[in-house]
């Protein structure tokens, strides 16, 4: 398998994984500094010095997979479920070992009665680790933004 289609396999897997819960597999797609942001301004480059929709980093992901498994949290009783439905990814460069795409997506995510439907594009950095990739960073870029969004429970 060439290095697009080895990455293209593992975003749609990604989501997959997301999709079923299935999250601690999915944190094996992950590197061991990988950052989890999404901008709250258009056109924001920085992460650390500006304010975010979110800005998770390893630990801060394991928190919220251990909160989203948990018996007792109230906010999940009943059960959040979460669709992906992604696009082709499109590599947009590739340097020595570090590949960058884009993703349009839509995301849907459903409890109960209320459904919420965010759509956007994800960034996606991935490395070569040994003989397989693993997600660097993610960056999120969601087109409503800048509106008042509802609480997202799982993740994008």
């Amino acid at each position: 398998m060439d290095d697009c289609a080895a990455i293209e396999s593992l975003i749609y897997e990604e989501a997959r994984l997301l999709d079923e819960k299935a999250f601690e597999d999915w944190l094996a797609l992950l590197t061991d500094d990988v950052l989890y942001w999404a901008p709250l301004k258009r056109g924001q480059t920085e992460d650390e010095i500006h304010n975010s929709l979110f800005f998770e980093d390893r630990l801060v992901l394991r928190i919220r997979i251990e909160r989203l498994n948990s018996p007792h949290v109230f906010s999940q009783q009943p059960p959040s479920y979460c669709q992906h439905v992604l696009q082709k990814p499109e590599l947009v460069s590739s340097v020595g070992g570090t590949f960058e795409t884009r993703t349009p997506f839509v995301y849907l995510e459903t409890q109960l009665d209320q459904q919420i439907v965010l759509g956007g594009s994800v960034h996606h950095q991935i490395v070569a680790v040994e003989e397989t990739y693993k997600i660097r960073r993610k960056r999120i870029e969601l087109l409503n933004r800048d509106a008042a969004l509802p609480s997202i429970q799982m993740l994008i």
